[in-house]
């Protein structure tokens, strides 16, 4: 079954009836919200709302084993994660909708491993291509579809947070080969790979990266986008599921 993870600006899914509520603990302890069995375009899937319903774990705060891992034990066989990211190169610019096929993780201190225990195995995981093929194709056909113009490819590069960047942080990060920024894409993917679960993102720019605009970004023009763009990821999402 194929199940969305929603990030900032789509905490519920438009168009999806719920079916049930799965309230799921697990042995990494319970997950930002219970997982929700829907159908959409006449097809059972899941939705999980990263950051709580309401939005209230900061990206730092998500409990992402929990998650990745209630997932799975509801039946979950592939993932989709939207987030709303950072525009940094001029491949990403503001309203854009990126499908990335890289990622780096500056991220620091949180768990990113199911095999740190010393009763399981130690197990290294393949990492080098971090995204399905399959879905990330499957995410640009169906964009298309509903003619809304995905980049193909692009390096996520994960920071931290919940601070925003400094133009310099950003420079730097321009330099390693990062297209777009957001706080929540790891160790979220791997997570993924580690329960062999295919995982594509869907990332929403919805404003430049620090030093990336001369003038100050507000929170309104920010959350605009995110109205008008997770609007169109949602249709994106429906006519994936409708073509499965």
């Amino acid at each position: 079954m194929l199940a969305f993870i929603g990030g900032t600006g789509l905490t519920r899914m438009a168009g999806l009836t719920v079916i049930a509520k799965h309230g799921i603990t697990t042995e990494w302890g319970d997950p930002s919200a219970a997982v929700v069995e829907g159908e959409l375009a006449g097809k059972r899937v899941l939705f999980l709302a990263r950051h709580g319903d309401p939005h209230v774990l900061l990206p730092h705060q998500v409990n992402y084993r929990a998650n990745i891992a209630a997932l799975k034990q509801a039946g979950a066989s592939e993932i989709v994660a939207v987030n709303a990211v950072g525009g940094i190169t001029a491949q990403a610019p503001t309203a854009a909708i990126v499908v990335p096929d890289q990622i780096i993780d500056y991220t620091w201190g949180r768990e990113t491993t199911f095999f740190d225990r010393r009763v399981a195995p130690v197990v290294h995981v393949d990492f080098s291509w971090p995204f399905s093929v399959s879905l990330r194709q499957r995410l640009v056909t169906a964009l298309a579809s509903v003619h809304a113009h995905a980049i193909n490819g692009g390096c996520y590069g994960a920071t931290q947070g919940p601070r925003l960047e400094t133009a310099a942080e950003i420079s730097r990060m321009e330099r390693d080969g990062c297209d777009i920024v957001g706080m929540t894409g790891m160790p979220e993917a791997v997570l993924a790979r580690e329960l062999e679960l295919p995982y594509a993102m869907l990332s929403l720019v919805v404003n430049p990266g620090a030093g990336k605009s001369d003038v100050e970004i507000s929170m309104e023009e920010i959350e605009a986008v995110i109205h008008a763009g997770m609007g169109k990821v949602c249709e994106a999402l429906t006519a994936m599921v409708s073509a499965a």
